[in-house]
């Protein structure tokens, strides 16, 4: 078996982002082949990609991809460590599947995987990254908005790592500054909802009851429990919806009102973050 030296082992973990053990007795095998050792870690990863199922894939990026103002596609791709997601192959095949989600539009993430560009579907493209990267890659969401004026913003919250938070902000007009703006917002200060009427049912319901078996607890007079667990109910929008949260810029209006203001609507929004709900 052929000696390596460090310059190779390190060439090619750069160029596979596999570890350097596994690059060592890569290149070992192969008599110091680059070619081939990449190869044979390829063949490695592909008889691997069934035990890297069970494993976490918390890291990642948030990709963008836009079609003139009018509409945007949001992809978050997970992988396991930061080394790979500030890769270029791994980058890459974000750009591609968030490109085929714009210009597609799947319902899910499941038909996402079914359907194909460059002649293979979107899971054969992620199970080769998974063969060659050594990791679990994986698709966790996607959106599309489409009509009025759709803005973005993405953020890095590492400048050595790419976009991790991503927004997309649509507006019933143009308004770039407007657009950003909220974006930008909606980044920093993760609301859940646009507006309370957009909130689900059954989670108002679980926060109502949680608020009135609170304000029991403190002792509060019956008569007066529902009062209190309407003003409560309205607290948690203004922390959880988009709408009626202060804006950052400044807090002595609502994101609502700012956009009223500049004459816009905010119709619809839709934040990322790697790792998080």
């Amino acid at each position: 078996m052929a000696s390596v030296n460090m310059a190779d082992v390190k060439r090619l973990r750069e160029i596979t982002a596999a570890g350097m053990m596994a690059c060592k007795k890569a290149l070992e095998e192969a008599d110091g082949d680059i070619d081939r050792a990449i190869e044979l870690l390829r063949l490695k990863g592909a008889k691997d990609v069934g035990k890297r199922e069970t494993r976490t894939a918390s890291n990642g990026l948030v990709a963008l991809k836009q079609d003139g103002d009018s509409a945007a596609a949001l992809l978050e791709i997970n992988c396991e460590t930061d080394f790979v997601a500030k890769g270029e192959r791994f980058q890459e095949l974000a750009s591609q599947v968030v490109a085929h989600v714009l210009a597609t539009r799947p319902v899910d993430v499941a038909s996402l995987l079914e359907s194909s560009f460059d002649g293979k579907s979107v899971k054969e493209h992620l199970d080769e990254a998974n063969a060659a990267l050594g990791e679990k890659i994986e698709v966790r969401r996607f959106a599309v908005l489409e009509g009025g004026y759709v803005g973005a913003y993405m953020h890095r919250t590492d400048p050595q790592l790419p976009p991790a938070v991503g927004v997309l902000v649509q507006l019933d007009k143009p308004n770039a500054d407007v657009a950003k703006d909220i974006a930008q917002h909606a980044a920093a200060m993760a609301p859940q909802y646009l507006n309370a009427a957009s909130v689900p049912a059954d989670v108002v319901e679980k926060e109502r009851k949680l608020f009135e078996e609170m304000t029991r607890e403190e002792g509060k007079p019956e008569a007066a429990i529902g009062k209190i667990v309407d003003g409560r109910v309205n607290g948690w929008y203004k922390d959880f919806t988009l709408l009626q949260q202060a804006f950052v810029k400044d807090n002595k209006k609502s994101v609502g009102k700012y956009a009223e203001e500049n004459g816009v609507e905010v119709q619809a929004f839709v934040r990322y973050k790697v790792g998080q709900a």
